[in-house]
């Protein structure tokens, strides 16, 4: 008995210490006062000055969009190494598993460091084509251990039952193996698109100048005086994302009932 109490309250704690930060971000994009103020006075007013603040929403709409292209180049690219790392045998295929784990471990700075002196080096420069190729060499190992792990539950055995009972490779592919790797595909995505939009390292690191992400905007203007327009945008991000995992989870039951 004692036992489940302690356990509810442990876990009560650690939920609000990781919540109650964001709540009170949240609550003051509506606060009147920009100095943080109580009492509390319901304002839209940072919102509507969000609107004409062109720099967050120009970093914004680089992050909304090389969020969505990572999300595609790196969930088709890492599906089908994920299918030939689990489906196929082939020299050297251990080795490149255990290089899979190297990008997860080493901290996201020293990548960042050693893409700029690459990109650099090969004489690519800076800009947001650089950042799309940064962000989708760090979210690859991600996709490939999560389709990988989706691929492995459930086996070659109905693709091969496919193939004996007629089905070409493709038919065998988007009837069979597809449906089976879809809520693996899915959280692949989401994982993929989650890693890209929140990228900071890479992005401060290989953006050009004048032109940035958000995570990266977010940082310069907090270093010249933090205001509550970063609050706005903030608290939209959140309602979004929240909003797309709800629905999600909604329409899509990833362990079953």
């Amino acid at each position: 008995m004692f036992g489940k109490i302690f356990t509810k309250a442990y876990l009560s704690i650690v939920i609000l210490f990781i919540y109650v930060p964001i709540l009170v971000m949240f609550s003051m994009a509506f606060n009147e006062s920009s100095l943080y103020e109580l009492p509390f006075h319901f304002t839209l007013n940072w919102f509507e000055k969000l609107s004409q603040n062109y720099t967050l929403l120009s970093a914004g709409k680089n992050s909304l969009l090389i969020a969505l292209l990572n999300t595609v180049v790196a969930t088709t690219i890492g599906t089908m190494a994920a299918i030939a790392l689990s489906r196929y045998q082939f020299r050297g295929k251990a080795i490149l598993r255990s290089l899979l784990y190297v990008p997860i471990t080493v901290p996201w700075l020293i990548l960042a460091t050693a893409m700029l002196v690459f990109f650099f080096w090969a004489g690519i420069g800076r800009g947001l084509h650089v950042v799309l190729f940064a962000h989708v060499a760090v979210s690859l190992p991600y996709v490939i251990l999560i389709v990988g792990a989706r691929l492995e539950s459930f086996g070659a055995e109905l693709e091969e039952a496919a193939a004996t009972l007629g089905a070409s490779p493709w038919q065998v592919f988007w009837r069979v193996s597809a449906p089976m790797m879809a809520p693996g595909l899915l959280a692949a995505a989401l994982f993929s698109f989650g890693i890209s939009f929140d990228q900071f390292a890479t992005s401060y690191f290989l953006s050009s100048p004048g032109t940035t992400t958000l995570p990266v905007q977010i940082y310069t203007s907090i270093r010249k005086g933090f205001t509550p327009e970063i609050n706005a945008i903030s608290g939209i991000v959140i309602l979004v994302s929240m909003g797309l995992l709800v629905l999600v989870a909604r329409f899509y039951r990833f362990g079953g009932r």
